[in-house]
């Protein structure tokens, strides 16, 4: 490295900024150290150091979700307040 530095100019929503400063704050650094972070850790990866995806869930995920919303809804369906409540149930 030469040791000269540039500046970046980048657009972030206002309150994402302000999260990420708390948040790098809490960790001892600034928003422009932890971005050289990143840009560091990425150019040694060669690439996006964490794995950026979609999380879609498979048909199976969303069939048990269907099925969880409708038990939720169904009146006829015992609810429980607590843990203990529920496991003295399942011990009948």
């Amino acid at each position: 490295m030469t040791g000269k530095t540039t500046n970046l100019s980048l657009r972030m929503d206002a309150d994402l900024k302000a999260q990420a400063d708390a948040l790098f704050n809490e960790l001892g650094m600034s928003l422009t150290t932890a971005i050289n972070i990143f840009v560091r850790q990425s150019l040694r990866q060669g690439g996006i150091p964490f794995e950026v995806k979609l999380d879609k869930p498979g048909k199976e995920t969303v069939a048990a979700m269907l099925e969880a919303q409708r038990i939720a809804r169904d009146p006829a369906v015992k609810g429980y307040h607590d843990l203990d409540e529920m496991f003295a149930e399942l011990k009948k």
